[in-house]
């Protein structure tokens, strides 16, 4: 495990510079979870270092497999200096302890909720899990375990929440796409759910 986080480790680094903050948190029962934090620019990314340690596994599996299972990290980005965003370490490291606690699998396409504000004020209760490879490349371990994959999280408000409960993640991607939604603006509002986006403009 220990070698496998210091893989990790390097290839955040090597990926987004040397970390200028971390924090670790050990839930009950738990591996220890690290939150570092890097900056680009007006940027802040908050990634995890620790859940890819134990692959995921399925939670109705009677046998957890120790070695074969999904492994990834979890990073999100906002823009710096616009609301107290370190607040989210816990919030991230509670959410990377989930497979360990609740036996969750977490992919692309899925929400987390962590039924509390991000941080105080934020107008986000949960995220949405985007697809990997883009910020950081997935890393390959020896067979015959399972790439680490480094999944970005995209905050929902609560109607972005339910909207993409009904819609499906595409959907909502798509429409913060046709919107021009600044996704790393941690005091922006909903986007419009309820009527086309501009590139929709010929639906229905």
């Amino acid at each position: 495990m220990a070698e496998i986080l210091a893989l990790v480790e390097a290839r955040l680094i090597s990926a987004l510079g040397e970390p200028d903050a971390r924090a670790d948190v050990t839930f009950l029962g738990t591996d220890r979870i690290e939150v570092l934090r890097f900056r680009d620019g007006d940027v802040v990314r908050y990634a995890t270092l620790g859940m890819s340690g134990q692959p995921m596994a399925d939670p109705t599996s009677p046998l957890a497999d120790p070695v074969k299972g999904p492994r990834a990290e979890l990073i999100l980005s906002v823009r710096g200096g616009v609301a107290d965003t370190d607040q989210l370490l816990r919030p991230l490291a509670v959410l990377a302890a989930s497979p360990q606690v609740e036996g969750l699998i977490v992919a692309a396409g899925a929400s987390l909720d962590l039924g509390e504000p991000l941080w105080t004020g934020a107008p986000f209760t949960s995220v949405l899990v985007a697809e990997s490879g883009g910020l950081v490349e997935d890393l390959e371990l020896d067979e015959p375990m399972d790439p680490v994959r480094f999944l970005p999280l995209l905050p929902m408000t609560h109607n972005e929440a339910a909207w993409k409960r009904v819609r499906g993640a595409q959907e909502l991607q798509e429409r913060w796409l046709a919107h021009g939604t600044d996704l790393r603006d941690p005091l922006r509002t909903s986007v419009v759910l309820d009527q086309p986006g501009p590139s929709h403009a010929a639906d229905g």
